[in-house]
């Protein structure tokens, strides 16, 4: 059993902990060696900028930027692979693109002050979204408790779609959103999914049944016509008698 549970929890933590390895390299190499990779981020309607759709979600502006994305990325990354290893690895692929792509379309930029959008908390925010719509749309009870931890969790950051602060890409927030809705309405129906059991067929059984049998089973309106015969009166008097 423990043996299970380790290799269960290495299974769904590999891919995170690897990605999460990565990053602080990333930001490693960057830190000591004075580099700034920020031109790698995505600098949205520009042919340079297209890029930052592969390389913004490994760069970091600072320390704060890293950390405080990497346990939200841990903990999100193992529920999906958890709850949805079959279609974690298409279903991140595709948020990681198409949010890059809309942000590189809808971002802020100015041609005075280039505006590069870095970071992986556009992963973090079409996370937490494909896993609050995925136990939705599939009306699965422990993919919705699920969804409900992540509300519990990680509900908060969704202020961080709106533009209240400069600095921080507010549209790379919103962007990963949307994608992570909509590509958990893709894989609605691969997966895990809702499953119907004998009892509850033959419970629909029935009442189609006795829904056929109603109808003639209704009682119908019968008529009854009475004749009133007369008694002899001759009978009658003679018993009289």
């Amino acid at each position: 059993m423990k043996d299970y549970l380790f290799k269960k929890l290495i299974s769904i933590s590999f891919y995170p902990l690897c990605f999460i390895a990565l990053i602080w390299i990333v930001f490693a190499v960057e830190y000591f060696n004075n580099f700034n990779f920020g031109h790698y981020g995505v600098l949205p309607r520009t042919f340079t900028g297209l890029k930052g759709i592969v390389f913004s979600i490994f760069i970091h502006g600072s320390i704060e930027h890293i950390a405080s994305n990497s346990l939200p990325m841990l903990i999100l990354g193992m529920l999906i692979f958890f709850f949805y290893k079959p279609i974690a690895k298409p279903a991140i692929i595709w948020i990681w693109l198409i949010s890059g792509v809309w942000l590189w379309i809808g971002g802020r930029n100015n041609q005075y002050y280039p505006n590069y959008h870095i970071g992986a908390s556009t992963l973090i925010y079409g996370f937490a979204t494909f896993l609050f719509f995925s136990g939705v749309f599939r009306k699965h009870l422990r993919l919705m408790v699920v969804s409900a931890l992540v509300v519990f969790m990680y509900g908060s950051i969704m202020w961080g779609i709106f533009p209240v602060k400069e600095e921080i890409s507010w549209e790379g927030h919103l962007f990963g959103a949307i994608a992570g809705l909509l590509v958990a309405f893709s894989y609605r129906k691969e997966g895990p999914q809702y499953k119907k059991f004998d009892w509850e067929d033959e419970k629909e059984d029935r009442e189609e049944v006795v829904e056929e049998e109603l109808p003639n089973s209704t009682p119908q309106n019968v008529t009854y016509n009475f004749i009133y015969k007369e008694e002899d009166k001759n009978k009658i008097s003679s018993s009289d008698e």
